[in-house]
């Protein structure tokens, strides 16, 4: 197994190198990071001609990529009203453990701006995994054990319905109904934006309530497609020749259920999950946008509208460093799952 993981990171070294380009190729032809730098007044073409030198904009596409990838020595950009101010500056590179300055925030390193907002949306996204990936279970199980019953078709339903629905519009109906009926008939309603109230403070309650949302929001979804995988396995393995030599032997429906059948059946929720996982560092682009939550997606909405490369660079960089090493982290656990499952 050790020598299977080192060779795996061993080729995710190129993988991440041949994302890197492409994803550089993509930003630096869609955007116009020059354009976003003068703010609301239009810039002078000398102005103009003066900060692509100076970034380095003037040079080919691999001059700049290169400049990105190992560092160079480039010119911090001011544009205020009264023209452009400059400031010397180094900028390390990627592999010196630097994305550059952002061309949004003045002064600001890029790793420093996503550095703060990623404990913000792992305080989010984490508390929503978990309440997928118990609900799925509890869900799948029930409704696998009770295969054809009256509760079966209904969470049949409900499941198709709800998977089908896009996520900004289970947003929206959960913020009418939560937030502005519940508060229209007198009840207790719920915040739609924001971590806290300004005026109460950032107190433990006032985030936690302000989770309840976009958690229900992120989750819905999630638990009406897992549900289906996990009920459709379980029925499969239910029938296997292991089962029923394992209730032959006198053991209770329990251990049956959940040390025999639910430990092959979550392959499958295993490979999904280690998908989603490393998307916890992306957030939730539309539910952050719709609740305001100033998480990671809410800042790649902001910053990739402006073409700020730094910022946009730096957080798809880790969402793919993440995808790599989370699908090795699955692959380990397929051989903990199921020992028939070997990679030596």
């Amino acid at each position: 197994m050790t020598r299977y993981i080192i060779r795996r990171l061993l080729q995710a070294i190129p993988l991440l190198f041949f994302i890197s380009v492409i994803l550089f190729v993509l930003m630096r032809s869609s955007s116009d990071p020059v354009a976003t730098m003068g703010g609301r007044r239009v810039m002078r073409p000398e102005d103009r001609e003066r900060l692509s030198r100076q970034l380095g904009l003037d040079q080919p596409l691999y001059v700049q990529y290169l400049y990105w990838l190992i560092g160079n020595d480039w010119t911090a950009i001011d544009v205020d009203g009264d023209g452009v101010a400059e400031t010397p500056g180094t900028q390390r590179g990627v592999l010196r453990g630097e994305f550059g300055k952002s061309l949004v925030v003045r002064g600001e390193q890029a790793m420093d701006i996503i550095m703060e907002r990623v404990p913000r949306t792992l305080l989010l996204m984490i508390p929503a995994e978990f309440v997928i990936i118990l609900f799925s279970l509890v869900v799948g199980i029930f409704s696998a054990l009770r295969q054809y019953s009256i509760a079966d078709n209904v969470i049949t339903a409900v499941s198709f319905v709800g998977y089908s629905m896009p996520i900004f519009f289970i947003a929206l109906v959960s913020m009418y109904l939560f937030a502005v009926k519940f508060k229209e008939w007198g009840l207790p309603y719920l915040p739609t934006v924001g971590m806290f109230d300004p005026q109460m403070g950032k107190t433990p309650s006032q985030v936690m309530l302000h989770m309840v949302l976009p958690i229900f929001s992120i989750a819905f979804i999630s638990i009406a497609g897992y549900s289906r995988y996990v009920r459709s396995q379980m029925l499969e393995t239910m029938h296997q020749d292991y089962i029923r030599t394992a209730r032959a032997k006198g053991l209770q429906e329990s251990a049956v259920v959940f040390l025999h059948a639910l430990k092959n059946a979550s392959l499958p929720l295993v490979t999904i999950i280690g998908l989603d996982i490393p998307l916890l560092l992306a957030g939730a682009v539309v539910t952050e946008t719709i609740f305001s939550w100033p998480g990671m997606g809410l800042l790649f909405i902001e910053h990739v509208s402006r073409g700020d490369v730094p910022v946009v660079m730096g957080i798809l960089m880790l969402i793919s460093v993440a995808v790599v090493l989370f699908q090795l982290l699955t692959d380990v656990t397929y051989a903990w799952l199921d020992p028939r499952i070997r990679y030596e």
